[in-house]
């Protein structure tokens, strides 16, 4: 009798298993199957929650404008953004492309040319000969300098050309975002209110909690951080094309990266506009020169007005932000990343400095809730 239970129980259990196993393999396999359907869109919509979140402040001023009309504050934003940001990035993505491609081409075909080198960079402090001299050998004979670093030339060259490909399509999920950012801000009240029941759901009593601290440390690094960087490298590239620096785009993309990374611009404006000394008249090449400083000093009062009421996060966590995600996703992976990490890193402290209510069992012991 004994026996013949147990043998119930078993194959009870290994119907259950069976059945258990076969249920759990069709949710992954969905689960899967949807995942692989969306990760094409998951950056884009990523960015554009990131947008939202950041906008909605400005985007509620607008609302009381227009009288409680929440779709056209969110289509003003949206053409208005893309009008300022997006036009502008789209003019340095088609700059830096042109130049990478000139450049590939020109060490491809042996066609390119570089100017003979100015009388004025000997006088430049310390490495002025030295470069004159590279810079002299290189315009008058390419080829035999070409010839002697090939591999490393012709590596760099098709890393350009992919880098300022990506630019291109960078600007493109930019607006793509932007749209679905506006489209998001329109619905906040049900998106804010269906976030709520999911972490709620997750979390229990710390999902609103959590909430709070990711809306804050959104728009503490977007606007402290990302903003001013966008800011300065948009600045650097007007004033790159006014002055009419070759590869305006890509410098302009490599200030943007050394601002996310908190680093100052002069590092790369500061060498152009000593180039520009050797090409161009005085009174221009310190006009830029001048221009080069305010853009580098202007993060000082950009900063304080952006994230005095932000967050203490380590320059490190965006650095490695910014570099990992532009890695994995390209450009806007520059902007995606930083945020992320510097939300997992807020998440983490906000759990480690977090702790439980204290309350007293039934031998008036307290114990963690």
């Amino acid at each position: 009798m004994d026996t013949s239970s147990q043998l119930d129980k078993a194959r009870r259990f290994n119907r259950q298993a069976i059945d258990i196993t076969i249920k759990l393999s069709a949710i992954a396999f969905i689960v899967i199957w949807c995942f692989n359907i969306i990760q094409p869109f998951i950056m884009v919509v990523l960015w554009g929650a990131i947008l939202a979140v950041a906008l909605y402040p400005l985007h509620q001023k607008i609302t009381k404008l227009c009288k409680g009309s929440k779709k056209f504050a969110s289509i003003a934003i949206a053409v208005v953004g893309i009008t300022l940001i997006a036009a502008p990035s789209v003019h340095l993505s088609s700059s830096a492309f042109d130049s990478a491609q000139h450049i590939y081409t020109g060490i491809e075909e042996g066609t390119l040319q570089i100017p003979a080198a100015n009388e004025k960079v000997k006088s430049w402090p310390l490495v002025g000969e030295k470069i004159y001299n590279s810079w002299q050998g290189a315009s008058q004979d390419l080829e035999k300098v070409a010839e002697q670093y090939a591999p490393q030339i012709k590596h760099f060259s098709g890393s350009l050309l992919s880098v300022a490909a990506s630019i291109g399509g960078g600007v493109l999920q930019f607006i793509v975002s932007l749209i679905i950012a506006a489209v998001f801000m329109a619905k906040s009240a049900s998106m804010h209110h269906g976030i709520s029941l999911l972490m709620r759901r997750l979390m229990n009593e710390n999902g609103d909690r959590t909430i709070t601290t990711t809306i804050a440390t959104i728009r503490s690094v977007s606007t402290g951080v990302l903003g001013v960087a966008v800011i300065q490298s948009l600045l650097s590239g007007i004033g790159l094309l006014i002055a009419d620096i070759p590869g305006a785009g890509l410098w302009a993309i490599a200030v943007l990266i050394l601002a996310i990374a908190q680093l100052p611009p002069i590092i790369i404006l500061g060498p152009i506009a000593a180039y520009y000394f050797s090409v161009a008249d005085t009174t221009p090449a310190v006009i830029f020169l001048v221009f080069s400083i305010i853009v580098s000093m202007s993060d000082a009062f950009l900063k304080p007005l952006f994230l005095g009421r932000g967050m203490n996060i380590p320059m490190l966590v965006i650095l490695l932000g910014a570099i990992g995600g532009m890695l994995l996703s390209g450009i806007i992976g520059l902007f995606v990343g930083a945020i992320v990490l510097a939300l997992g890193y807020e998440l983490l402290q906000d759990w480690l400095n977090h702790q439980a209510p204290l309350v007293e069992d039934n031998d008036n012991n307290s114990v963690e809730k």
